[in-house]
């Protein structure tokens, strides 16, 4: 890996955090030290974790280097896109407007609910008997 990166950002998703190291290159994506596609198996995947990148037609001018850890594959993903995002916007401000109006800028805020004490879930109680 390449030591200079033009851009590091951080990006959230429910648990998961992703570190994103942006760097000029030919479009390799490296996560965790694995390929993109090995590493997220679905196109589903791949593609959200793309989106911000491919919206502003950036594909092949960037290498990425992305450490991802917590929750899923999905939050992952979520967090990686948030994290490409936040890099563009570091090498090319000219590219906030576009993000921001496609949503990539805003960290999604859904949590997982805590458990409650005197109940087995969230939201869920125990079985109520009257006798």
């Amino acid at each position: 890996m390449p030591s200079d990166p033009l851009a590091i950002a951080v990006g959230r998703r429910k648990t998961s955090v992703a570190r994103v190291r942006l760097m000029n290159g030919s479009g390799k994506i490296e996560i965790n030290g694995r390929a993109l596609e090995h590493y997220l198996p679905t196109e589903d995947l791949q593609n959200h974790a793309l989106e911000s990148l491919r919206s502003v037609s950036k594909q092949k001018d960037f290498d990425l280097y992305i450490l991802a850890h917590g929750g899923g594959l999905n939050s992952q993903a979520g967090a990686i896109r948030h994290g490409i995002s936040r890099a563009l916007i570091v090498v090319d401000t000219t590219l906030r407007a576009p993000l921001k109006k496609s949503g990539f800028l805003t960290r999604n805020p859904r949590m997982k609910e805590r458990k409650k004490p005197g109940q087995p879930g969230a939201r869920r109680r125990f079985q109520f008997s009257k006798r």
